[in-house]
């Protein structure tokens, strides 16, 4: 399957506007695009108690799972507010689902960064 990943990191700009980010207001997006085709947009949302906010990459995640889906093949990070990157824990949550997922990030859609979701997360262990 091709990967449009200009496309995958706009829809995930897009969605950022719907993040829920009141401590930060750093705006994240996340488009996760599954081997069936279908993408699952996700986005931030903060707490008051830190430990329980959410990033927009596990939104997305969860979104797809709860779907039914578990065959990621590209996860786009974007926000308006700078260069958005998976935090460790995401990096492991993708980790979970393979490591050859495309990870797509960068300042703009002009100036994009891809790499495998192994490659971000080097000594990643499943149980």
């Amino acid at each position: 399957m091709k990967i449009d990943y200009k496309e995958l990191y706009m829809s995930a700009l897009d969605s950022s506007k719907n993040a829920y980010c009141p401590y930060s207001n750093f705006h994240v997006g996340a488009a996760l695009m599954t081997a069936s085709g279908a993408v699952y947009t996700g986005v931030n949302v903060e707490n008051s108690s830190y430990g329980a906010a959410i990033c927009a990459e596990r939104s997305a995640i969860a979104a797809a799972v709860s779907s039914g889906e578990r065959n990621f093949i590209a996860l786009a990070v974007a926000s308006p507010d700078g260069d958005a990157k998976p935090c460790g824990i995401c990096r492991q949550v993708l980790f979970e689902f393979g490591g050859s997922i495309k990870v797509i990030t960068g300042e703009d859609a002009e100036h994009l960064e891809i790499e495998d979701s192994g490659a971000l997360l080097p000594k990643g262990f499943k149980l």
